[in-house]
C-alpha cells in the first residue's frame, strides 16, 4: 500500500463529529461525515497513526473492493479477482466479519463464507496452499458490508476493536466502553484545564481516558499488537519512528474517581495502574447522595444506573437524589450525565443545556449536559454588568 488510498474509521452513533475532528488534527484530508464512521484520505504513516491515536474509532479499515452486484456468483467473481495475494500468504490465516443492510443477502454467514472461499481458492490456485481460518486471532481481518446490492470489501487494519486499550484486565459487570467514555469527555469540552469528577466510577474508565486525554497519551500505547503489523507490506521502520516520536505531556491537574462500592474503587485503581495514570488520579469510596461540596469550575460527568434492574419509584427516587446533589454539592461546575431511562432523567428536576443521542452498547441514551450556576441563574445575569458576558 503506497501513496494515499480511501480510509474509513468506524466509530458509535453520535461520535462522528468528534472523530473527524480528530482525523483533521491527525492529517487527514478529504474527510466526509458518515452514519457510525467517517470516511477520509490518507497514507500507510496516517493508517499507523490512527490506530494509535484516535480515541473515538472503533476500527480502521481500508476498503479495497467497491462493486455493485447481484447475486453470490457477482460476489464470489469480485472478491476473487482482487489480488489478496498482497495481504495474505500460505500458512497465514483469514477471517471474515459481514454486515449486512439488503434484501438480497439475508445471511451474514453465508455472505463470510463466500467471501472466505474466494480468498483462498484465489491464493490456492496462485501457490498451491490454502490460508486457514482463524475467527480469534487472523493475520488478516475482512471486512464486508453490504448495503443494498453495493458491496465494500475493506481491510480491517486493527485487528481487535480499538476500544480494547489493554489496560482494563476485569470489570464491574456492566462497564462503560472506552471510546464511548472518551467521546463524552471531548463532547463535554474538558481539555484538562480544570478539575475533572467520575463520582459513579465503577471500573474506572471515565477517569482513565481523562488521564490520557490531558496527558497526551495515545489510546492504543498499551496495545499489545495491531491488524496491519501482521500484513506482508508491514513497514515497521515506519511504525518505529511513529512510536518513538510519541509525546507524553506532564499533567498535575486533578481528576477524582469516586464511587460507593469500595471493591470497584479498588479496581478501579488496578486499572489506571495498568494504564500508567494512577498517579493523576484520586480514588475515593463515596455514597454520591452524600458527595461533599466541590470547588467550583469543575467538570463532572455520571454514568449512573439505568434502571433495568430496579423497581420504578427506586429508580426516580435515585435520580430525583442525583439532582439534589447535583444542586447542592456542584454548584458552579458542569455536569453531564448518560442514561437511556429518558423517564427517570426527567426526576433530576433540572434543565439541560445540551442534549446528545448516544448508544451505550445496544440501549439508546440521552447524555445531557448542567450548568450549575452559583445561586441561581437569574441571579447570575441580574448581577453581571453589561458587557461582562462574552
Amino acid at each position: 500500500m503506497s501513496g494515499k488510498t480511501e480510509i474509513v474509521a468506524k466509530t458509535f452513533y453520535g461520535l462522528e463529529k468528534v472523530l473527524a475532528s480528530e482525523i483533521t488534527s491527525l492529517g487527514g484530508t478529504g474527510i466526509e461525515v458518515l452514519n457510525r464512521a467517517v470516511r477520509f484520505q490518507g497514507d500507510k504513516e496516517l493508517i499507523y497513526k490512527a490506530n494509535l491515536y484516535l480515541r473515538t474509532a472503533l476500527r480502521i479499515l481500508v476498503p479495497v473492493i467497491n462493486a455493485d452486484i447481484r447475486n453470490q456468483v457477482d460476489l464470489y467473481a469480485r472478491v476473487r479477482e482482487f489480488s489478496w495475494e498482497q495481504y495474505i500468504r500460505p500458512g497465514m490465516t483469514l477471517a471474515v466479519d459481514t454486515f449486512l443492510n439488503s434484501s438480497t443477502f439475508t445471511h451474514s454467514h453465508f455472505v463470510s463464507l463466500r467471501t472466505k472461499d474466494a480468498i483462498v481458492d484465489r491464493i490456492r490456485d496462485l501457490t498451491g496452499r490454502r490460508p486457514s481460518i482463524n475467527t480469534s486471532d487472523p493475520d488478516l481481518m475482512v471486512n464486508v458490508h453490504l448495503a443494498s446490492n453495493r458491496l465494500t470489501v475493506s481491510l480491517d487494519t486493527s485487528g481487535l476493536s480499538l476500544h480494547k486499550r489493554g489496560y482494563r484486565l476485569n470489570d464491574t459487570g456492566a462497564p462503560l466502553n472506552e471510546i464511548l467514555a472518551a467521546g463524552m469527555i471531548i463532547l463535554s469540552g474538558w481539555e484538562g484545564k480544570t478539575d475533572f469528577y467520575d463520582p459513579m466510577c465503577g471500573s474506572g474508565t471515565l477517569g482513565i481516558e481523562a488521564a490520557l486525554i490531558a496527558r497526551s497519551i495515545p489510546p492504543g500505547i498499551f496495545r499489545k499488537q495491531f491488524g496491519f503489523e501482521k500484513s506482508p507490506d508491514f513497514d515497521r521502520d515506519l511504525w518505529e519512528k511513529i512510536f518513538d516520536n510519541v509525546m507524553e505531556q506532564p499533567w498535575e491537574g486533578s481528576i477524582i474517581s469516586s464511587d460507593i462500592s469500595k471493591p470497584a474503587v479498588r479496581l478501579a485503581f488496578e486499572n489506571a495502574k495498568r494504564a500508567l495514570v494512577h498517579k493523576n488520579i484520586e480514588f475515593r469510596g463515596i455514597d454520591f447522595r452524600k458527595y461533599p461540596k466541590i470547588p467550583s469550575g469543575a467538570t463532572v460527568i455520571l454514568n449512573p444506573p439505568y434502571g433495568e434492574r430496579m423497581a420504578k419509584n427506586e429508580i426516580y427516587n435515585f435520580y430525583r437524589a442525583i439532582g439534589n446533589t447535583m444542586k447542592n454539592s456542584f454548584s458552579g461546575s458542569k455536569v453531564w450525565i448518560i442514561s437511556s431511562n429518558l423517564e427517570a432523567l426527567k426526576y433530576i428536576g433540572l434543565r439541560p443545556a445540551k442534549k446528545y443521542k448516544l448508544f451505550n452498547g445496544a440501549l439508546e441514551c440521552r447524555y445531557q449536559g448542567y450548568e450549575m450556576y452559583s445561586g441561581s441563574k437569574k441571579n447570575k445575569f441580574k448581577n453581571s454588568s453589561p458587557g461582562s458576558e462574552k
